[in-house]
């Protein structure tokens, strides 16, 4: 019998999955801090093995990503002795998802430790993290298949911000929009209006770092592209394990290390310049460079990403307090972002 914490649509994706998956005791953890909309469950089967079951958002088409590109990802890091990723649960018949009411639903087993790097920021820790990203691009640097057919080409990551900052102008200029900041209780409301008034010098300068970049040629393999923080746990100053590989693509290793020491130390140099000197201890960094950039132009698109989906697509969040807090942290780095003194590339 199914306990109350699973709702149907759960109960119908664990079915799917081996007897052990289905019969475990579910506790759901709601987004698990996250905002993507995706919902997470934490199971306990027989012998003390855990399950992590996952619900990607409904608006985003996973499946096919999943199954042919990011699981087979995965499970080249985990031939290659990184016990920190996670191993992937496959269903009945062979897939390694489920697609029920309207989402598609993994299961994979659930990483011990903590994600409290904020908690006790020490220079093993920060060590140990990259660590981890670099055994995970070595690993897949050396992936080949169709997903690496441009692995060759101007900067993925350049070109996203790229395009961000352009539809943002296109919206605030062309269309005229404006963010309606109506609600005084609102605790996201001081720091939004506080984003709004950075965001003109911060979008210009990050036009100028960007621009040199858009047609020069870099070489990229398969990177996470959503490191952060919360996706490092710890047992002590020791990775256990590197979890959501949702977001993974091909781009430049850069992009890694920007979101990773952009949550983890942001705005430290001195650190991040460390940080990068633990990487190329395992495995070269071309264009180094890039982190830096990166990470302060990531700032500026995350900030614009968070004033259209609360004021113009209107996204009903439960915890308004958490966005605030997020909010809150972006306009400090953007506020640096601000006043940085730009360096030659």
């Amino acid at each position: 019998m199914f306990p109350a914490a699973l709702d149907a649509d759960a109960r119908a994706a664990v079915m799917a999955f081996s007897s052990a998956v289905a019969d475990a005791r579910w506790t759901p953890l709601g987004n698990a801090g996250g905002f993507s909309g995706s919902r997470v469950w934490h199971g306990l089967a027989a012998g003390s093995v855990a399950f992590c079951l996952k619900a990607f958002p409904p608006r985003r088409p996973v499946a096919w990503l999943l199954e042919r590109i990011i699981h087979p990802w995965m499970r080249a890091a985990i031939e290659a002795g990184l016990a920190f990723v996670p191993a992937i649960e496959s269903t009945r018949t062979g897939r390694t998802v489920a697609e029920v009411g309207g989402r598609v639903w993994e299961v994979t087993a659930w990483m011990p430790g903590r994600a409290d790097f904020h908690a006790n920021p020490t220079s093993a820790k920060l060590a140990a993290a990259v660590t981890a990203v670099a055994g995970i691009h070595e690993a897949w640097a050396r992936i080949r298949g169709r997903a690496m057919d441009h692995a060759v080409g101007p900067c993925p990551a350049i070109g996203r911000r790229w395009r961000a900052i352009a539809d943002w102008e296109h919206l605030t200029g062309r269309k005229g929009w404006r963010p309606q900041f109506a609600d005084p209780h609102d605790p996201v409301r001081p720091h939004a209006e506080a984003a709004w008034g950075l965001l003109p010098v911060a979008i210009r300068r990050a036009r100028d770092d960007l621009s040199p970049w858009l047609g020069r040629t870099v070489n990229a393999h398969p990177c996470l592209c959503d490191v952060w923080h919360d996706h490092i746990l710890y047992d002590g100053d020791r990775v256990t394990g590197v979890i959501d590989f949702g977001a993974a693509k091909v781009d430049h290793p850069a992009v890694d290390l920007a979101r990773l020491l952009g949550s983890l130390i942001p705005d430290d140099a001195i650190r991040m310049s460390e940080a990068l000197d633990v990487y190329r201890t395992i495995r070269p960094l071309p264009e180094p460079e890039l982190v830096p950039l990166l990470d302060r132009t990531g700032v500026v698109v995350a900030v614009t990403n968070w004033l259209r989906w609360l004021y113009e697509a209107r996204r009903e969040y439960a915890d308004r307090a958490a966005i605030a807090e997020r909010m809150a942290g972006l306009v400090r780095r953007l506020a640096a972002t601000t006043s940085y003194e730009p360096r030659g590339l």
